[in-house]
């Protein structure tokens, strides 16, 4: 158990961001067992051929068989808008000392293919993760951000209006509780750990490629929680292509405008608000566009969230709505 210590119940201890290099690092678990990250697996059968031109060893001597990775891989979010060649660029200058040691903590050991001179090692690292990035990232990075992005609003949201106890609470209920001042996190790695939060703050960070919740390897990591970003489901959940005569029913203003929001998952509750018309309306749109292929849908707990489908991707986009 990892208990960060926070300096008192306040909203101002806990903040928001997110890595693309984390998340891409976090990728690397799917290498050693895709069958644990169900809901990512749309994304392992599109990507599979691009990855038989990576460089396979240096991205396992990242991994391991528990799916822990180095914290130097794992970095403290700047902010929700972190910019992966950044991060890049930062992890291109790690030194020898940080380099070696996060290896050990994750192997107990330093990998053979990341023996010898440091500069060529960290080179051969970073051209790897970088060649993982362009081939399997890039295409879809913006629909995997989206999600990323909506789950941070929809976090402070939480946090307004039912507190924040309750926020940190469904994170990853069962793996992440909260005690008045302290985050709790269950994890697999058997120590009891106990972490004073200081002004820098308890950082939280949503991930695709997490059934639960992870942490910083080493007790000197940073504070930072990852976690499960809701609406997942809806990432890639393929679609039916109808013709042309189920897109005519789009050209209402309201489907049109809906298309136009759900570059982001959301509810119809949502939608509604936004839009300022009634739930039952927006549901009825939905259920045209559902069927028209242009929107995929997945349950999380009592809300059903919506997002574009590939082919309302690429409307919206041609449309320039």
């Amino acid at each position: 158990m990892l208990t960060y210590e926070l300096t008192g119940p306040s909203v101002g201890d806990v903040r928001f961001g997110m890595s693309p290099l984390t998340e891409l690092t976090l990728s690397l678990r799917t290498f050693v067992d895709p069958s644990r990250y169900p809901l990512q697996l749309p994304w392992v059968r599109r990507t599979a051929s691009a990855r038989q031109s990576l460089d396979r060893r240096a991205l396992a001597g990242l991994v391991d068989r528990r799916l822990w990775t180095p914290d130097f891989l794992n970095p403290r979010p700047s902010s929700p808008l972190t910019r992966i060649e950044d991060e890049f660029d930062a992890l291109a200058r790690i030194d020898a000392a940080a380099f070696r040691a996060g290896l050990k903590s994750v192997h107990g050991m330093v990998p053979p293919v990341y023996r010898g001179p440091h500069a060529a090692a960290v080179e051969r690292m970073v051209a790897a993760l970088r060649d993982l990035w362009e081939a399997c990232f890039v295409p879809y990075w913006d629909r995997m951000r989206a999600v990323l992005e909506a789950d941070i609003v929809h976090r402070g949201r939480v946090i307004v209006t039912e507190g924040l106890g309750t926020m940190v609470a469904q994170l990853s209920p069962g793996r992440i509780t909260w005690s008045g001042s302290a985050v709790h996190v269950a994890l697999r790695d058997p120590r009891d750990r106990r972490v004073e939060v200081g002004a820098e703050g308890l950082m939280l960070v949503p991930t695709l490629f997490s059934t639960g919740a992870s942490a910083p390897v080493d007790d000197d990591g940073p504070p930072q929680v990852l976690y499960p970003a809701r609406g997942q489901a809806a990432l890639w959940e393929a679609q039916p292509r109808r013709g042309h005569r189920e897109l005519v029913d789009l050209l209402g203003a309201p489907r049109a405008g809906l298309l136009a929001l759900l570059s982001e998952p959301a509810s119809s509750t949502e939608l509604g608000i936004r839009l300022g018309i009634t739930a039952s309306a927006v549901n009825q749109h939905l259920r045209v566009l559902h069927r028209a292929g242009l929107l995929s849908k997945a349950r999380h707990g009592r809300s059903v969230l919506y997002l574009r489908s590939e082919l309302g991707e690429r409307l919206a986009v041609e449309s320039d709505w």
